[in-house]
């Protein structure tokens, strides 16, 4: 954690901050919601930009030379649910997380953004417009793809606070209307059909894929399975249990019975989020993730090996293992976008979802445990990244310590963001871990943040 922060609601207030760090070579964080997980809000000994209470959320017609329609201006602090809440007032809606306490603005778009919405609009990263930003130099830019259009590449897909510091987003607000959505349970009685009857979801999952604007979250455990909530824009409850009935027919033939199945539609995105949405609730874990390709669905052999590595997941003893998927459509048809727009992962394009596994563990385990936990979690991702060769991670629900972060949260686009970042800011007045060129810089052992001598 930081030592110190700065509950900055300004510009002028982000400019000072960042020169008292300059000026006095104290290592530089920001922070709005503090869900990364990698840590990149955080830094021993820092000075903390907090942008948490940047709430200003202004709705207007925007227009570009590639857009023109409905949008909204965030302030750096507004959280999902708050935007999602104050889009449905205008009669609007606006790609976020599925998570309501994440900021859109924040370590969401930076790092591409999936959500439930995203098999509609695409990626957050995909509808930002422009970004309002204050450079590690004190300079107050507008970063788009028309002005400093390589900072917005940057910003647009290619890690959080690495750049300059956002106190601002616009993004592409959408006309709202009937949403669809569905729940539905089915706990392990029989263990040869449960397995089985996931490995049927996952090969579904390409029926689904082909559904325009259809996404699901769902996770499991070794005992149960939950579909968490289908998102449908512009459908109704029978249009879902359309779509899911083959898998329903599945699951009879495996004489496996869901204890609990539900549809509906509702007038809007933000009902239909509230009435779906499970609590919020915090736990101590750590988790890793993987992007599953199109190709691995669909051949019978890859469906396999996929389940036998998520049983090794699930059925680890020595901690409280689940596995989390969301599916979405991120093809850049679908979301809207050219190829090279902005600095999203490419292997986004042709995930059919993602999955993330997660080891939650007791808040009073000792520093012995929580590095046993480490390397399990990196053990995990190596069977995932075997089975999915090239696939990559979403950055936002990455490991840690993961030792091929170049290549599996950036790939391609590496080599073009260390350029930005070099231009923008070639002192390395922000930092963080996992992030583009932070490989010239270490943490030593007492915390301190030390630039690596060639």
């Amino acid at each position: 954690m930081a030592t110190y922060a700065i509950n900055v609601d300004s510009a002028e207030r982000v400019a000072a901050g960042i020169k008292f760090a300059r000026d006095h070579n104290i290592r530089l964080t920001v922070k709005n919601t503090g869900h990364d997980l990698l840590g990149r809000s955080a830094g021993k000994g820092a000075l903390e930009l907090w942008t948490h209470n940047m709430k200003n959320i202004t709705f207007f017609n925007y227009t570009s030379p590639g857009y023109k329609g409905p949008a909204v201006k965030l302030g750096a602090g507004v959280q999902a649910f708050e935007a999602y809440a104050a889009a449905s007032k205008k009669g609007l809606r606006i790609v976020g997380g599925s998570c309501p306490t994440v900021g859109p603005a924040g370590g969401f778009v930076q790092g591409g953004g999936h959500g439930p919405l995203g098999a509609t609009y695409g990626l957050g990263a995909d509808n930002a417009l422009e970004f309002e930003v204050i450079t590690t130099d004190g300079r107050h830019l507008t970063a788009s793809p028309y002005q400093n259009s390589d900072l917005y590449w940057a910003l647009a897909g290619g890690g959080a606070g690495n750049w300059a510091v956002v106190i601002s987003l616009t993004t592409k607000a959408h006309v709202d209307g009937r949403v669809a959505g569905a729940t539905l349970t089915f706990v392990n009685t029989n263990d040869t059909a449960f397995w089985t009857a996931i490995s049927a979801w996952l090969s579904f999952q390409t029926v689904l894929d082909a559904i325009p604007n259809f996404s699901t979250l769902w996770g499991m455990s070794k005992d149960v399975f939950h579909l968490t909530y289908v998102t449908l824009p512009g459908g109704t409850g029978a249009d879902v249990a359309s779509a899911l009935a083959p898998y329903l027919e599945t699951l009879k033939s495996l004489n496996v019975t869901p204890v609990q199945y539900d549809t509906g539609d509702s007038p809007g995105f933000y009902e239909h989020f509230e009435r779906w949405q499970t609590d919020v609730y915090t736990t101590n874990s750590s988790q890793g993730s993987r992007l599953i390709p199109r190709s691995t669905v669909t051949d019978p052999v890859k469906v396999s090996t996929l389940v036998s590595a998520m049983k090794v997941v699930l059925q680890d003893t020595t901690v409280t293992p689940f596995i989390a998927g969301i599916s979405n459509n991120f093809q850049y048809a679908r979301a809207g976008v050219k190829p090279g727009s902005n600095a999203v992962f490419p292997q986004w394009r042709d995930a059919i979802f993602t999955i993330n596994m997660v080891a939650a563990f007791e808040a009073d385990v000792s520093s012995a445990e929580l590095k046993r936990i480490q390397v399990l979690i990196n053990d995990w991702q190596k069977q995932f990244r075997s089975i999915t060769p090239g696939a990559g991670s979403y950055m936002n629900e990455a490991i840690y310590d993961y030792e091929f972060w170049k290549e599996d949260y950036y790939g391609s686009t590496y080599d073009r963001l260390l350029q930005i970042k070099k231009k923008y800011d070639p002192d390395f007045i922000l930092w963080a871990h996992a992030a583009v060129g932070s490989d010239a810089m270490t943490v030593a052992s007492d915390g301190r943040l030390c630039r690596v001598r060639s």
